[in-house]
């Protein structure tokens, strides 16, 4: 078996290179995505189980305020429609514990 020449095992090392980034960047992704589910959950959770109803209150208005800028994509005010509809300010934040 011939020895591979430097340019060739160079070449290979850079596809390993890449392929390495490659794997990186989705780990990064996940990870981020990750985050991202679990701050929402914890967000929810709140809202639904918090027994400082002031709390429930001002997070509710400030999910009011910021939520329709930050939700640019179509369809994805309606899926925060019962935080974003003031007529649901009392539902979820009646003491149910879970």
């Amino acid at each position: 078996m011939a020895r591979k020449s430097i340019s060739q095992r160079l070449a290979e090392l850079e596809e390993r290179k890449k392929t390495l980034k490659a794997r990186l960047g989705k780990q990064a992704r996940a990870q981020d995505t990750r985050r991202k589910i679990l701050l929402g959950a914890l967000v929810l959770h709140r809202l639904e189980h918090s027994n400082d109803p002031d709390f429930t209150r001002r997070m509710r208005d400030w999910l009011r305020r910021e939520l329709p800028g930050f939700l640019t994509r179509d369809g994805d005010q309606d899926l925060f429609a019962d935080l974003l509809n003031p007529a649901t300010t009392s539902a979820g934040t009646g003491g149910s514990a879970g």
